[in-house]
């Protein structure tokens, strides 16, 4: 079957019209306050009534959504009624993106509402006519004013004037120097909007709600806070259903949609939905970033065996292998093999998880995850045996392979090594590199992987505990690693950051520069049969696998041997 293929202009064309249109579950609903809940309709009321407004919000309650109407209703007035353009400031381009596309949606719902008392939004209001006002990130009213998207740098704001609007605050990495920018507007009447969840206590975000809390901005400056359980309380859920059965979808029972919600971000639930800053720094990844580069379709295998599994018979532990190993295979062959791959392995063997990450480096060079493998309670040679199965069908492919060589986890790498060959240097034959982790280690090779998330060239399966876990990084001493600390997951399961790990060794690898070697191993049957190009063919091949160790190769006297 032909793959089908979008121009630019289609795709464009084909987003524009999923985002911005309103849901139909509300398209008929009564005016504007019918359509916001009644938390939204309150940050209207609160930046219509104060110069400098800051939002402490929990995850997911569509806050964003509401500042667009907002963004709309401020930039498609008259300066003599108060309009004036709208500086939306993310921390990455989707952000950007898609908050133009919920304003051009805001619009596109208020003509019907402009029209009857003779204004105009947009030059030309026909159906279709107004979508020539409406850019990727840039809107322009007929009122001579525009909601546009700039960078998150302080130079962004530099001779504007208007309303700002700073979305997820706490995960811009400039926001003081950004504020100081954006102070300025506020002299000559312009308004300022500070949004987001909080990022630990010593975030600059939380900093700032408490000075305006404590009346240190002045009778200009207000705080209003919305946690989770007020969204719930105003009928989120409720809103949600409906918009579900709009799309033909059953919803999920309040409860149990609301204890999802919570399980999701498990002890992070205070933070995210509740809006209760945890003590430290922060997260050195987001979450919207996260989720934003998660996509559907990567498998995930998991394997937990019991207490008890090495004091099974051979057959009992082969049975308890077995059906984790057949969807290896499967998931293994289902594997292109046109694109190239590094891996990750991050070994664990008694309170945490041993985690394999495998990207695929695709032709422009993006990396997007192929597989993850989990392995909790797994011995070693059991760990070595899938490995190797992995590494066997990629190593054609391969550029390097990275592994966590701290503790037990050399055996692993020293055991691969000799199968793959070890590598020692950039410019080294042999797949397998042995990672001692270090403060350098991690100064140096965790920065390209948060660039990787940020310009979205890495794309990293759907998975809950995998966001949680990217979450757990921070930095410490200005160096972002996982910190000692173990926490439970929603089913009471110890981790520690493993996958975050495994996916940084991965990358790291991705960009260990590919030698292409000729390398035969020495057969001892750790890892099983060799097949195919691997197979001892040769007479050499063959003797060195009939002959104890101590005895000489065939002909060694001939060749000068003693």
């Amino acid at each position: 079957m032909a793959e089908n293929t979008f121009t630019d202009e289609e795709w464009d064309e084909l987003r524009a019209d999923s985002r911005q249109s309103l849901p139909d579950a509300l398209d008929k609903a009564d005016g504007l306050p019918a359509v916001l809940l009644s938390y939204q309709a309150k940050l209207l009321q609160t930046t219509a009534a104060y110069q400098f407004v800051v939002c402490e919000k929990s995850r997911r309650i569509g806050m964003t959504w509401a500042v667009g109407a907002d963004a709309v209703l401020t930039s498609g007035t008259a300066r003599a009624e108060g309009g004036m353009d709208t500086l939306y400031i993310g921390f990455n381009l989707d952000m950007a993106r898609e908050f133009i596309d919920t304003c051009a949606m805001w619009a596109k719902a208020f003509i019907p509402a402009a029209s009857a008392v003779q204004e105009f939004l947009f030059q030309d209001q026909e159906k279709g006519q107004a979508d020539r006002e409406i850019q990727a990130f840039r809107i322009k009213f007929v009122s001579g004013f525009e909601i546009v998207a700039l960078t998150s740098k302080p130079r962004s704001l530099r001779g504007r004037q208007g309303y700002v609007i700073f979305d997820e605050a706490a995960f811009h990495d400039e926001l003081d120097e950004m504020l100081k920018a954006a102070n300025a507007l506020l002299m000559w009447g312009g308004k300022v909007l500070v949004i987001s969840t909080h990022d630990g206590d010593a975030n600059s975000f939380n900093v700032l709600v408490k000075q305006v809390n404590a009346g240190e901005k002045g009778d200009t400056a207000k705080v209003i806070r919305v946690t989770f359980d007020n969204a719930v309380q105003s009928g989120l859920y409720e809103r949600i259903a409906l918009i579900q059965r709009g799309q033909g979808r059953q919803p999920m029972g309040k409860q149990k949609w609301i204890d999802s919600t919570h399980a999701v971000y498990g002890e992070d639930a205070n933070e995210e939905l509740h809006c209760i800053p945890k003590a430290g720094t922060g997260a050195w990844l987001t979450a919207p970033l996260i989720e934003a580069r998660m996509v559907d379709g990567v498998p995930c295998l998991t394997l937990e065996l019991p207490d008890d599994y090495l004091h099974k018979t051979k057959a009992e532990q082969d049975a308890m292998l077995a059906d984790f190993l057949a969807d290896l295979e499967e998931a293994l062959g289902d594997l292109p093999m046109d694109v190239l791959y590094a891996l990750g392995f991050d070994f664990a063997r008694v309170a945490d998880l041993s985690v394999i990450s495998l990207l695929a480096i695709e032709k422009n060079l993006d990396r997007r995850e192929a597989l993850s493998v989990e392995l909790r309670n797994v011995p070693g040679d059991e760990q070595k045996m899938i490995v190797a199965m992995v590494m066997e069908k990629i190593k054609s492919r391969c550029v390097g392979a990275a592994f966590d060589a701290t503790g037990m986890g050399w055996t692993v790498a020293e055991d691969m090594g000799r199968k793959f060959g070890t590598r020692e240097a950039e410019d080294s034959p042999g797949l397998v590199w042995a990672i001692k982790f270090s403060q350098d280690w991690y100064r140096v090779n965790m920065p390209p992987l948060k660039t990787a998330f940020e310009d979205a060239t890495l794309r990293i399966g759907r998975r809950d505990d995998h966001l949680t876990d990217l979450r757990k990084v921070k930095k410490i001493r200005g160096i972002p690693r996982v910190p000692d600390l173990r926490e439970s997951d929603a089913k009471g399961k110890k981790r520690h950051g493993d996958y975050a790990i495994a996916l940084a060794l991965a990358h790291f690898a991705s960009r260990m520069r590919w030698v292409e070697i000729d390398y035969t191993p020495v057969n001892d049957g750790r890892f099983g049969p060799m097949h195919g190009a691997d197979a001892l063919d040769t007479a050499d091949a063959q003797d060195a696998a009939n002959r104890d160790w101590w005895e000489q190769p065939l002909g060694a006297r001939l060749r000068g041997g003693i």
